[in-house]
Formats: structure tokens, C-alpha cells, sequence
């Protein structure tokens, strides 16, 4: 089964940038909607932060919205985040329209 690995997390000072990367272990052949959804704490849901869309188009929270990029090459999608503050902490996990598994996450943590 195709499994979409992720990359990219650390800690950051506000203010600070980070880029996460999300890449499919195989050729799927086509391309997928897939992008990060990403969880702040212990019992909050896991929430939409960015897509890449297989139509071509992407799609924002609008608490992100102008600071976070998502861009892609193929089944491998990059989420570029600027000016990160405390709020933006949780563990953000690569969506992928194709099998909709879950992988461990990356921490992200931003610190005043």
C-alpha cells in the first residue's frame, strides 16, 4: 500500500519559518489531492491547514492563509510556513486523497 511519508517539523522561535515535506513511497500514476491537516493538543480534532488540490487549485484555513504556501511537485507536496507563531503548534500530518491513512505527524513548535 502506497504510504506518504512526512518531513520537515522542529521547534522555532516566533517570527520563524519552517517547510514541511510530504512524498508518496511509490508511483501512484496520477496525481492526488493531498496537503496537511494538523492537531493543536490532547483532545482538539484534527483540523484542515492547507491543500493541494489534483485539480490544480489549493485551499487555506484562513488562520494560515497568508503565511503558509503549499506547493507540489507531483505526489510530493511542500508546505512552506512564515512568520509562525505559538498558536501554529500542534503535529500536522500529510492528508492524501488516495488512501486517506494517517501517518505519525510531525511536531511543529513555536515558542514566544
Amino acid at each position: 500500500q502506497v504510504r506518504f511519508v512526512e518531513s520537515g517539523g522542529g521547534t522555532v522561535r516566533s517570527g520563524g519559518s519552517l517547510t514541511l515535506t510530504c512524498s508518496a513511497s511509490e508511483n501512484v500514476g496520477r496525481l492526488v489531492t493531498m496537503g496537511w491537516h494538523r492537531r493543536q493538543g490532547p483532545g482538539k480534532q484534527r483540523e484542515m491547514v492547507a491543500l493541494s488540490l489534483d485539480s490544480g487549485g489549493t485551499k487555506y484555513a484562513s488562520a494560515v492563509k497568508d503565511r503558509f504556501t503549499i506547493s507540489r511537485n507531483r505526489n510530493t507536496v511542500y508546505l512552506e510556513m512564515r512568520n509562525l507563531i505559538p498558536e501554529d503548534t500542534a503535529i500536522y500530518y500529510c492528508f492524501n486523497d488516495l488512501n486517506r491513512n494517517w501517518g505519525q505527524g510531525v511536531q511543529v513548535t513555536v515558542s514566544a
